[in-house]
Parts: structure tokens; sequence; C-alpha cells
């Protein structure tokens, strides 16, 4: 008798504990008699509300120190403090990093420079930023007249002017030749093994400053394939027999590489040799600085790519402004890696590497920045300026998935049972891309 009342008592016992518990957060209330499907039963503890601030800010007077709220500790030993004004979420960083993602930041400033008479550049590529495998960038200045000699690369070329004007040709394999000038925010674009020239103009008594970008990681300015690289490096016997020429014609070309020499600025009728078989019919320049940019809620979007640039096969980009306490909202590229310049302002980056990874950084104009394929990411203007800066994608399109949109045009009931918002969070998403949000 006793052996069958003792498991009878505690069944029972068990039984009134689990009608007398406490419910659960997001459970039903207790003692209902049929579950909520469409509320979860909370499975992991609930994200933090704290704000995670950027900390201070480039200009700020302070010693920073590796401290946010009750984490972390002083600095005691030597500290380069310049460089931790600049980047106060390497220092302390919000809460919300965590795991391990690759440094995507670069700035121009830390790249050797290479001086020459008439001009200067400077690169980044996988080997200051392993990161940036598909893409890499250089920062180039010519004074007025200064030419970047006759040369072509194995790789796609896209640019982007940033201050002056300049004049570019090109001849492609059918024999096709192009000259272009490209002022302050215009651009071009040369296909991988096609010759061509850059020269500064005067228009603006400066030269010219751009910005120049190939969709290979790898790339290395200094393996540029150059004309006179190459001739001082072929017998004089056989380039008079190519050219049909006395060896004496060839007397003065250069025993090496120019690479960037001065040279007087070209007469605005400078005019193309004749081609019989014509001139490129898509042209290798792109007047993106008189497109009209497209208005938004925070700021502004320009968008360039093989649909109206259409010699730009490989790379595209956008041109986005943000404005102070605005957003380039929380997205991703699905299939495209993005390389990053920043103009103007100031900005604040996380990068989500999926699988709880995650990494913020803090950008200034002349910086670089890169993000790879699928990764979620916000831009946030941190300043009191306007943020001005390029994405550029190794895709003849742009593309991009809008956090907001897919949420606004996912069902409602699946949206609420991950995030637990509610129905007028739920009015809030918008079923157009945003790309910038405004400040609130």
């Amino acid at each position: 008798m006793a052996r069958t009342l003792i498991p009878l008592a505690v069944i029972l016992f068990l039984s009134s504990v689990g009608h007398s518990a406490p419910a659960a957060i997001g459970s039903p209330a207790a003692g209902s008699a049929t579950a909520d499907a469409r509320v979860p039963a909370e499975t992991v503890a609930l994200a933090s509300d704290n704000p995670n601030p950027l900390l201070w800010q480039p200009d700020t007077t302070i010693d920073p120190q590796a401290i946010r709220g009750s984490l972390g500790a002083d600095i005691l030993g030597p500290q380069n403090i310049p460089i931790d004004r600049q980047n106060a979420d390497l220092l302390a960083p919000p809460t919300t990093d965590a795991g391990s993602v690759q440094n995507a930041k670069w700035p121009f400033s830390l790249s050797h420079n290479r001086l020459q008479t008439g001009g200067w550049a400077r690169q980044q590529n996988q080997d200051v930023m392993p990161i940036a495998g598909s893409m890499a960038g250089v920062n180039m200045r010519l004074e007025p007249g200064a030419i970047r000699e006759l040369h072509w690369h194995k790789t796609d070329e896209w640019a982007y002017i940033i201050s002056g004007a300049a004049q570019v040709t090109a001849v492609n394999s059918d024999g096709q030749n192009f000259i272009g000038n490209v002022k302050q925010g215009d651009l071009w674009y040369f296909p991988a093994g096609i010759p061509h020239s850059i020269q500064a103009l005067n228009d603006t008594g400066v030269g010219t400053e751009f910005l120049l970008v190939f969709d290979n990681g790898a790339f290395s300015e200094d393996s540029t394939f150059l004309l006179t690289d190459w001739l001082a490096h072929v017998p004089k016997e056989v380039i008079a027999k190519n050219f049909q020429t006395s060896i004496s014609a060839f007397d003065h070309i250069p025993a090496q590489q120019l690479y960037i020499f001065p040279s007087p600025p070209p007469p605005d009728n400078l005019a193309l040799p004749k081609s019989p078989q014509g001139t490129i019919p898509n042209p290798f320049t792109f007047a993106l600085s008189e497109i009209k940019a497209t208005p938004l809620s925070g700021g502004s979007v320009k968008i360039v790519d093989s649909t109206t640039f259409t010699a730009a096969t490989a790379i595209s980009a956008s041109e986005i402004t943000v404005e102070p306490g605005a957003i380039r909202e929380l997205h991703w590229h699905p299939t495209q890696d993005e390389w990053t310049y920043y103009i103007g302002g100031q900005a604040r980056v996380t990068l989500f590497a999926a699988s709880g990874n995650a990494r913020t950084f803090d950008y200034e104009a002349g910086d670089v920045g890169f993000v790879p394929a699928s990764f979620g990411h916000f831009v946030e203007n941190t300043g009191n300026t306007t943020l001005h800066f390029l994405e550029i994608f190794n895709s003849g399109r742009v593309q991009d998935i809008s956090l907001s949109q897919w949420l606004a045009l996912t069902p409602p009931s699946l949206v609420k049972a991950h995030l637990q918002i509610s129905d007028d969070t739920i009015k809030k998403l918008r079923k157009t891309k945003p790309i910038v949000v405004g400040p609130q």
C-alpha cells in the first residue's frame, strides 16, 4: 500500500507546484487553459538597454582611457593619445562588440607616399588591410600639367576626382581611341589591359587629386605596366625594327620609368589623332558631378553602375551624404564587397560578421573602410558636419538588402515572434528602402 501512495503523493505535489509557479516573461498568464502560440516563451536573456554611445570625439582634449561604465581600467603605460582620440570604439568598444573581426580601417595618412617631380601617390591594399582581399585603392596628386605616364594594368581601374580637373586618353584593342576631361566629383573607368594616360589640367590652378580603385586586393601601384619602363628593357635594335626607323630615332628615351613627371598643361583644343576604326563607343568618363542627388530624410544618394555608366562593367558605387544625427540604415550587400572612402565628416560603423562576431570602427576624412559581402552594418554620422563618403563595389551593379524593408515585407506575426515588438513598431518599418534615416 505504501509503495503505491508515495509516488502518487509526489505526482500530486509536482502538479500543484506547476500550477502555482509564476508565468515566464512572454508566457500566457498562470492558470491559462490554452497556450498562445503567437507569444513564445523567453529562451535567452533580453538584450541590454545600454545605448553604448560614442564616448568622445576625435577633437577631444581629454586623455582617453580604456573604460566604459564599470568595465576596463585606466592606462598606466605609454599611450599614443592622438590615435586613441581618433578611435574611441577601439579603445573603449561598445558592449555589443564581441568575438573577432579583422581590422577594417586604414587611413591613407599611414600609407607610404611615393614622391615624384610633379606629384605623389600612396596606396592601400591587402598588405596593410588584409580583410580587403578583393579591392585596393590609390590616392594620387598631379600638379598642373603633370602626367601619370602612359600605362596599363592587369585589373580594372575606377576613379573619382577629389579636387581639380584632369584629362584622360585611351585606346582599345580594336584601335578605337578616346579623350575626355573630368572635374571634381566626376569618374573615369578603364577595363583591365586598356592603355591610358592621366594629365592634370590647370582649370582651377591647382592641378588635380583623385582616388583610384582596383578590383583586386593584391594590386600594387608599383607593379604597373609603364611605356617608358617597357622600352627601357627592349633592345634598341628591336625598337627600331618594330617602328621601322633608325636606332638613333630613340636616342632620348628614358633609361627607367617616369611614372609621374611635369609637363605643360594640354591646350584647350587638344584633339586625338583620327582613327580609321573610329572612337570608343562607350565613353570611359562619367560626369557624376552633374547628376542630381536623390534627397533622403537624413541625407542624399547618387548611384552609378553599369546601367548608367556603361563602360564600368566590374565596379559600381554610391555617393552618400548623411546629416548630423542621421544614419546610413542597417543593411548588407548580398554578394558584393564594399570598399569605402570617407571624403568628409565623422562616421561610426559596426560590422556584424555572424556567429556572434561584431566590431565597431570610427572613420574620418581620408580613411578607407572595408565591408565583406553579407556583413551587416550601418554608417552613423557622429560629428556635427555633413558626412560624405563613397561606397564602392566589386560588381557592375549596386545592390543592398535593407533591414527595415526586409522586416516590413515579412509577415508581421513572424517578425513579432522573433523580436517581440509591438504593432506600432511594426507600422514604422519601411516598405521602401530608407537608405539614410534622419535623426529622431
